[in-house]
């Protein structure tokens, strides 16, 4: 699906975006073009000391913010595949700044579509998050407008061979402002604060977050959110691997946290498939049935009133095992 294809990651300096640069690299060195978009020279240029466009001819580094269409349309000028990963995404930032949020998270996701369709693209994936299921805090609030947008963006395609899909997935291990690494920088201190000790949230590697959405690449038909089959962790229990010395504080749950994150609700499961690795949402009143997805590719509906979260799902991670995950995906060491 990717070779010879010409690929535009928007946010490409953030965690995310250097797991896609490296894999796709790797696994594709036959590529035309990867073109990394973001708004910050000083990461563009930190990112081009390890990929540098002198190793990787094919590598193409694009300032410009997703809030500035004209921008977009320059960038993608000659592109294939976008992958969209920009975003504003602290919560707390969100609540106590909430337009500059919308316009990027927003305003930006359409600046992106009217973009996309004027400009040959072929396949559009959006990354989205598990605060966009029954949101609430502004954050979610917003990343479930941008999942809308790109999910309905199928309706004005018309002829354009154009495919517009969604990912949704959990807390990805020891990526940037997360949780280990917080934990990992406050080890030192003898004190880790938690915010409440029920608290759960899902769990998902970089790596595997990269291979879904190069699945959704080649396997969408537009309009899905794909939603991962994946563990769950203890925040306790993160605290207890990653620094077992240290006392826990309670501190409360900060504004517009959830102790529990969802990514499928119950109003979700008449539109919701098992594809086996992954759930899809289908949407509602779209192209093509359900059923006739399912025959196509092997889907089954979930039961009726299913929802998929943190809290209650059947997965969870042990101490042990986040110890074992920590060393392979955030330290490259065991911690002891």
């Amino acid at each position: 699906m990717l070779t010879q294809k010409s690929i535009l990651i928007t946010g490409g300096t953030g965690s995310f975006g250097k797991a896609f640069v490296k894999t796709v690299l790797e696994r594709y060195p036959d590529i035309k073009r990867l073109v990394i978009y973001s708004r910050d020279e000083l990461k563009q240029f930190e990112m081009a000391q390890v990929f540098s466009d002198r190793d990787h001819p094919c590598l193409r580094y694009f300032i410009g913010d997703i809030r500035d269409e004209p921008r977009l349309r320059r960038a993608l000028e000659g592109i294939n595949i976008v992958v969209h990963a920009a975003a504003l995404k602290q919560v707390p930032a969100a609540e106590y700044n909430p337009f500059e949020c919308i316009k990027t998270n927003v305003l930006g996701a359409q600046n992106l579509i009217e973009a996309c369709l004027d400009s040959g693209v072929e396949r559009v994936v959006a990354l989205s998050t598990d605060k966009a299921a029954a949101p609430v805090n502004l954050y979610g609030a917003t990343k479930l407008c941008s999942d809308k947008l790109f999910v309905a963006a199928n309706n004005i395609k018309g002829s354009r061979n154009i495919r517009f899909s969604v990912v949704r997935y959990g807390n990805v291990m020891g990526s940037r402002g997360s949780v280990i690494p917080f934990f990992m920088s406050r080890r030192k201190t003898g004190v880790l604060p938690i915010t409440d000790q029920g608290m759960t949230r899902f769990n998902i590697s970089l790596q595997d977050g990269v291979d879904m959405v190069l699945w959704s690449i080649e396997h969408n038909w537009g309009g899905e959110i794909l939603v991962p089959k994946i563990p769950s962790y203890r925040i306790t229990d993160v605290a207890e691997a990653v620094a077992p010395e240290c006392r826990q504080d309670i501190v409360g749950v900060r504004p517009g946290e959830k102790i529990h994150e969802e990514m499928i609700t119950a109003s979700d499961s008449p539109n919701t498939v098992d594809l086996g690795p992954y759930y899809a949402i289908l949407p509602s009143g779209g192209p093509v049935s359900i059923d006739d997805y399912c025959r196509t590719t092997g889907a089954r509906r979930v039961e009726p009133g299913f929802s998929y979260d943190s809290g209650t799902n059947t997965d969870f991670l042990d101490v042990a095992q986040l110890r074992a995950l920590i060393a392979e995906h955030v330290t490259g060491q065991q911690i002891d």
